[in-house]
């Protein structure tokens, strides 16, 4: 059945702080005014142009198939009222709950409400949830992190990211933004001078809280997953740097809960990228027709994780479509994973117990380690996939089996058991397990990298003193991965992964012993019966074009090194785009531009910026918003600076800039 959509372009929330925060609605027209079940989506991604298309992808199609649908922007951003300091606040969590109640007493819905989201809305969703609020009845939480320092864009097993610096740069212009007079009316500039006024500069929290302290477990519902009751769909991709939340949770949680993991990046799988993806909008339309309707519809007799099992690709910045195949586990950790232990030798990986192991070796201390490390996958944007390691492994401590004689499969996490010697306080440790193909390129096929000076819980260890040998874990994040006959497994061993992660203050020099060293490889073998994983398509005669056009450029990417001063620099552009939507007779524009340096041998050259814009034409009016965040550090402090400026038909109406000051205690 089909229902006619009646969509709302604005509608006030009341919040009973006296705030209020803007909707944008899509109500299905059903006989005699029935009510229906409602679907929230809660970000801060401004719903009149930011995400304008992607809503419009998603959710005219749910209410086409009977519930209500609900887009509202968070406090302090886009169209609604208040203000935002940073992510994942109380005050904002609190707002989402009151949104919840004030959704399930509306008339037009029958008090059940699902929620979903990608990334800070999938994030928000898994939170929100944890509180267990009545109405909520079930929710899909697609790219969102359990984990906020451990498994989002700040931080990466203690070491911080230079992701991080590009969020620095771009939430603020998003803060900075205005509210559009058309849906808010004259009081638009009144809620805009409110943000101006107040603009924050998140970006200092998110480096100056170096270890996993109490700032990070807030919001991260990795501290008690079994808090969320209600049934979860958790959607992620494997090029993106949430990938873990899925099988994370899946482990962990005691109640319903389902998990599906495709080949693609940052985005809702229906245009994830590399493919294949999968139609998100008919997955999400048997949840809730499970879960808000009650239809015994057979989502529950699903495979508790179906997941794409990756295979081997000559590496390249962007493809179009990962080859690998769609298997599924009933439950999940699955009796069907065995472990499978390797140990190191003379430049040899070994899982047959035959090697005679080096007393002591080597980790290289090269900051030239990493330029073919890639995007961290953050944004899921354009290309950005690691390239060929042979030349980040020449330079690195490595270890490779023999060719593999026959086809082997992993699905999990693969943990390795060092022991070392390292002689500064702080160093990192970085490793990547590789597939060698026979001619010699080399993919990668998972990384992790451990601050030393941590221990596995992100907190001062106490055990680590210089020249002191001591044992440590690395977990590198799950992946699906099937290495072919034919193939090398290597283990390669680095002290830097620049511009990935933010180098030590000084160069240090980690000693390995490889006979105290132990990878294990979580193997899947094959059940004889395994099904086929088949994804349903949408048979929706009636979706709506996208009512905009698109004017855009390639995104650009360069890297090079100038031989008479040592550096090296690398980085990308992405050039404006231009949205415009005819039916709101609005132009929506944004442009980032990243750039990373570093002296070879110098890690207090080490300088990151980044540069955000957006622009906003309404009817020949032109507000343009610009957003840079620029890190350098020293052996004590990290050196941040920020800027925002804000242009109104081409004059400077408003100016921040933040200097701060950030001791480097840990890191």
């Amino acid at each position: 059945m089909s229902f006619t959509v009646n969509e709302v372009e604005h509608c006030w929330i009341p919040i009973s702080d006296g705030i209020r925060l803007s909707a944008r609605l899509w109500l299905p027209e059903t006989n005699e005014a029935r009510p229906t079940p409602a679907v929230l989506e809660y970000i801060p991604y401004r719903k009149r142009d930011m995400v304008r298309l992607r809503d419009e992808r998603n959710h005219p199609f749910f209410a086409r198939h009977g519930y209500a649908c609900i887009r509202v922007d968070m406090r302090g951003s886009g169209d609604s009222e208040g203000l935002m300091e940073d992510m994942y606040s109380p005050q904002e969590i609190n707002d989402g709950l009151e949104v919840i109640q004030w959704i399930a007493s509306q008339p037009w819905c029958n008090g059940n409400v699902g929620m979903m989201g990608t990334s800070w809305g999938g994030t928000s969703s898994l939170q929100i949830a944890s509180l267990q609020p009545v109405p909520l009845k079930a929710i899909i939480a697609v790219c969102a992190t359990d984990n906020r320092y451990d498994d989002d864009i700040h931080h990466m097993g203690g070491c911080l990211l230079t992701d991080t610096l590009e969020w620095g740069a771009t939430l603020p212009v998003i803060l900075a933004s205005p509210p559009d007079p058309n849906t808010v009316g004259p009081q638009w500039r009144r809620i805009w001078q409110q943000r101006l006024d107040h603009c924050a500069f998140p970006l200092e929290n998110w480096i100056r809280h170096e270890t996993h302290d109490d700032y990070w477990r807030r919001g991260s519902v990795s501290t008690a997953p079994e808090s969320i009751s209600c049934p979860m769909l958790l959607v992620g991709g494997w090029v993106d740097r949430y990938s873990n939340t899925v099988m994370n949770l899946l482990a962990r949680s005691t109640n319903p809960c389902w998990g599906i993991v495709g080949p693609w990046g940052h985005h809702y799988p229906d245009v994830g990228s590399p493919g294949p993806g999968i139609d998100f909008q008919q997955e999400a339309l048997r949840w809730w027709d499970r879960w808000l309707m009650g239809q015994a519809n057979g989502i529950d007799d699903e495979p508790q994780l179906r997941i794409w099992r990756q295979e081997y690709l000559s590496p390249r910045n962007k493809i179009l479509r990962q080859p690998g195949q769609w298997i599924s586990e009933s439950k999940w950790p699955s009796p069907n994973i065995t472990s499978e232990f390797y140990r190191l030798g003379s430049g040899m990986l070994d899982n047959t117990g035959s090697i005679d192991s080096a007393e002591k070796d080597i980790v290289p201390n090269s900051l030239q380690i990493g330029l073919a490390s890639g995007d961290t996958g953050y944004f899921g944007r354009e290309g950005g996939l690691p390239l060929d390691q042979q030349e980040d492994d020449a330079l690195s401590l490595v270890f490779d089996t023999v060719p593999l004689k026959k086809s082997l499969d992993i699905l999990g996490k693969p943990i390795l058991d060092v022991t070392l010697e390292v002689d500064r306080p702080i160093s990192t440790l970085v490793v990547r397990l590789n597939d060698v193909s026979p001619s010699g390129e080399t993919h990668r096929v998972s990384y992790g990298v451990r601050n030393l000076a941590l221990d596995a819980h992100g907190v001062r260890d106490p055990d680590l003193e210089p020249g002191k040998p001591c044992s440590i874990r690395i977990t590198l994040p799950n992946t699906a991965y099937r290495f072919s006959e034919g193939h090398r497994i290597r283990l390669a061993f680095s002290s830097s992964y620049w511009p990935m992660i933010w180098p030590a203050p000084e160069l240090s020099r980690i000693t390995l012993s490889p006979a105290k060293t132990q990878l294990v490889l979580p193997v899947r073998n094959k059940p004889p019966d395994e099904p086929s994983v088949i994804f349903l398509q949408t048979m929706d005669s009636e979706k709506v074009a996208p009512r905009a056009q698109i004017d855009t450029e390639p995104l650009n990417r360069w890297s090079q090194r100038d031989v008479m001063t040592d550096f090296v620099s690398t980085g990308w552009h992405q050039p404006l785009t231009r949205i415009t939507f005819h039916d709101i007779a609005v132009e929506y524009g944004f442009e980032t531009r990243a750039e990373h340096t570093i002296a070879i041998d110098d890690p207090h050259s080490t300088c990151s910026q980044l540069q955000h814009r957006m622009q906003f034409d309404r009817m020949g009016s032109v507000i343009e918003v610009r957003g840079t965040a620029r890190l350098q550090s020293n052996t004590t402090h990290y050196l941040v600076s920020g800027a925002l400026q804000v242009l109104e038909d081409e004059r400077l109406i408003c100016e921040h800039q933040w200097n701060p000051l950030i001791p480097r205690r840990n890191a």
